[in-house]
């Protein structure tokens, strides 16, 4: 019976040790890392760095006047984690772009310079055994750049996490235009640039189009502004949405955003599925016996007390 009260004392402080460590580590936790809030203490919780913030936006037609609201609702990193997340995801971008395909030849693969030029010694010069060596002119390169893979990887989730916080971010600058392909019978520049002036969206500063199909026309009308990009979901990148001053979205891509980079997007629906799983998970460790300690009630100590006989 001692055995077993024993037992039970040093579970007991073990979990109070514990807890109290947690609180003590919670009350000298490193300002770098992200802090967890009062009402989100669940165990292996995905939502702790994701918040969705709704944002209306100003509908224009096209020609400029307003039309109404559109309302743009997408998944945003907290402020603590933001920065880092959209400077991984720019990093990522600008360094997968590099061919790595720079070469040079070092002195044993420049042609020539097998023979030795002057002998060794008597010469009255400093000794030198090819012509090619690096100190001379037409020689190899020390150190020079060889082929290299400089592509990174970035998890999928955290680089649509990344676009959606810019997107988020810019929102001040942003603005909806109704679809406007059928605007341009032919190929114009100069209405191009009224329309966008019109928009609100100077050809000086560098401006982004995000929509969902591109008539040929536009494409032909905006391709000698030097300013601006005209983006669809396929070449939707993180460089070009920071880059740019102003955004124009179309209605048809905000409705693709909301359901891409919001919460009713599929990796939304994953994070959810993950989370049921590690907690089954966590369910079937805990009755096994290999997970953490467990408080045992009051009432079923002192059941287990009562029942436990003494060694003979």
């Amino acid at each position: 019976m001692a055995n077993s009260v024993s037992l039970c004392l040093s579970s007991l402080s073990l979990s109070s040790s514990s807890i109290s460590f947690s609180q003590t580590l919670s009350k000298f936790a490193s300002p770098f890392r992200p802090q967890v809030l009062p009402h989100c203490q669940k165990p292996h919780s995905r939502t702790l760095s994701v918040r969705a913030q709704a944002v209306t936006l100003p509908v224009l037609t096209f020609d400029g006047e307003r039309a109404g609201e559109a309302s743009l609702d997408l998944k945003c990193a907290r402020p603590d984690t933001a920065r880092a997340v959209v400077h991984r995801g720019v990093i990522t971008e600008l360094q997968n772009r590099r061919r790595g395909t720079a070469s040079t030849l070092t002195r044993a693969e420049v042609r020539g310079g097998g023979r030795k030029p002057y002998q060794q010694k008597g010469t009255g010069r400093a000794r030198r055994g090819s012509q090619r060596t690096p100190l001379r002119p037409g020689g190899g390169v020390i150190f020079g750049p060889k082929p290299k893979d400089w592509s990174i990887k970035m998890n999928k989730k955290e680089k649509r996490l990344a676009i959606s916080t810019a997107l988020m971010s810019a929102v001040v600058s942003t603005v909806v235009v109704e679809d406007f392909n059928d605007k341009f019978e032919k190929p114009k520049t100069k209405e191009f640039i009224a329309a966008l002036k019109r928009w609100g969206v100077e050809p000086s500063e560098h401006s982004l189009i995000f929509s969902t199909e591109v008539s040929e026309n536009v494409k032909l009308s905006s391709r000698n502004i030097g300013t601006l990009k005209i983006l669809t979901p396929r070449n939707l990148n993180l460089y070009d949405v920071l880059r740019a001053d102003k955004l124009v979205f179309t209605e048809g891509s905000v409705e693709y955003l909301n359901q891409m980079y919001g919460l009713s997007s599929p990796d939304a629906e994953g994070d959810e599925f993950d989370e049921e799983e590690e907690t089954l998970q966590t369910v079937s460790e805990l009755d096994k016996g290999e997970g953490t300690l467990q408080t045992i009630p009051e009432s079923e100590e002192e059941d287990g007390l009562e029942n436990t006989e003494e060694p003979q």
